[in-house]
C-alpha cells in the first residue's frame, strides 16, 4: 500500500523504521517543525524527521490547519496513514483523504487510558499489563475502532522510559503487522467497549513532585512515571538556607528500613536513604539545579547535609495555599 507515515518523538522511529522495511511504500512523512531544544534552545528537527531524511523520503512539517493541508494529502494518492505520537489533532477533512483512514498505534490496551502519556499513567496507577494498540482514527481522543493489540508485562522497575522503549519496538511490529491485515482485508474494526475508559493527560511538574509523606510504593510508582519526563523532583530544606530544587530517580524500596521519618534523610557510604510515609526508599541519583546528575551517595557527601536537613513533604504549590 502507498503510504504516509505521521510522527514526531525517539518512540515513534522504530514503527517508522519497519514499514520502510516491510513491502508497503512510504511515499512521505508527516512530522512536527523543527522546534527550540537543549539549554541554547536551538531549533532541532524530530527525531521521526531525522530517520526520514536518513531513508530519502520526503518531510511534510506543516500543521494540518494550514490551508490545502488535505489537498498536498490528497495529490500523494494515499492507501492509509500510519500515526505514530504525532502530535497535532486532525480535522475531518484531512481524516478523510486516505482510502483506508488513519491508523494509530497507541501505547496502551484501549480503552484503557486514552490521551497523551498511556505509559505514565499506567505505571503511576500501578499497573501490571499494558501493551499497544492499532484503531482507526476519528474526531475523539483515541476513541476510533481497534484493529489489533499486544500485550507488555510492566515491571516492577520501570520507569516510563524502559516500558516505552519496549512498547515502541513490539508496537512496530503490530503495526506492520496490521498494515499487511487491511491490505489483505482481514481485519474488521471493533468499537472499542464502553467499560474499563480511563484517560491519560500530560503529565506536569507538579505532578512529578514527590511528596514523601506517601507510602513508599506511590513514591516509587510516581518517581518512576515521571522518569525521564517530566522528571521527578523534590526540595532540600536545612534551616536558615533556601530550599534547594532536586531532580532525582529512585532506586528500591527498603522494607526493613521502617524508623526513618517522611523525608528524613540517612546518608551511607554506598547510598541514600530517604523516609516516606512506610518504608524507607534508596535514592538513584542526584541533579541539583546547574549541575550534572550523580549518584546519589557521592552527592550526599559533597552537599554538607546536617542531622536537620530533609526532603520537603508540601509542595511550593501546597505551601502557598
Amino acid at each position: 500500500m502507498r503510504l504516509l507515515f505521521a510522527g514526531t518523538p525517539q518512540a515513534a522511529v522504530p514503527s517508522l523504521t519497519a514499514l520502510i522495511a516491510s513491502p508497503h511504500e512510504i511515499v512521505a512523512v508527516l512530522t512536527r517543525a523543527d522546534a527550540p531544544a537543549g539549554r541554547g534552545r536551538k531549533l532541532t528537527p524530530s527525531p521521526v524527521r531525522v530517520a526520514a531524511e536518513e531513508a530519502g523520503i520526503p518531510v511534510i512539517t506543516d500543521a494540518p490547519r494550514t490551508p490545502c493541508f488535505s489537498d498536498r494529502l490528497r495529490d500523494l494518492d494515499l492507501d492509509a496513514c500510519a500515526v505514530v505520537a504525532y502530535g497535532h489533532i486532525l480535522r475531518p477533512d484531512v481524516l478523510a483523504v486516505p482510502r483506508t483512514g488513519w491508523v494509530n498505534l497507541h501505547f496502551s490496551l484501549l480503552p484503557a487510558w486514552r490521551g497523551a502519556a498511556p505509559v505514565q499513567r499506567a505505571i503511576m496507577a500501578g499497573d501490571t499489563i499494558t501493551g499497544a494498540t492499532t484503531f482507526l482514527l476519528d474526531e475523539g481522543m483515541d476513541t476510533g475502532p481497534t484493529l489489533g493489540m499486544m500485550t507488555e508485562t510492566i515491571r516492577p522497575t520501570d520507569t516510563s522510559g524502559d516500558l516505552l522503549n519496549r512498547l515502541a519496538l513490539a508496537g512496530s511490529h503490530l503495526l506492520v503487522a496490521t498494515m499487511d491485515g487491511i491490505e489483505a482485508g482481514q481485519l474488521s474494526p471493533a468499537a472499542q467497549p464502553a467499560d474499563g475508559i480511563s484517560l491519560a493527560p500530560k503529565l506536569t511538574s507538579d505532578d512529578a513532585f514527590l511528596n514523601w509523606s506517601w507510602p513508599a510504593l506511590r513514591v516509587s510508582r510516581v518517581a518512576r512515571a515521571c522518569t525521564p519526563e517530566p522528571g521527578p523532583w523534590t526540595l532540600l530544606s536545612t534551616p536558615g538556607e533556601e530550599a534547594a530544587r532536586l531532580r532525582i530517580t529512585v532506586g528500591p524500596i527498603r522494607p526493613d528500613i521502617t524508623d526513618l521519618a517522611p523525608g528524613q534523610l540517612r546518608p551511607g557510604k554506598r547510598e541514600l536513604l530517604v523516609g516516606t510515609g512506610t518504608h524507607a526508599i534508596a535514592l538513584d541519583t542526584v541533579h541539583p539545579a546547574g549541575k550534572r546528575p550523580m549518584q546519589a551517595a557521592d552527592w550526599a557527601r559533597g552537599a554538607h547535609l546536617t542531622s536537620q536537613s530533609t526532603l520537603a513533604i508540601t509542595s511550593p504549590q501546597e505551601a502557598s495555599q
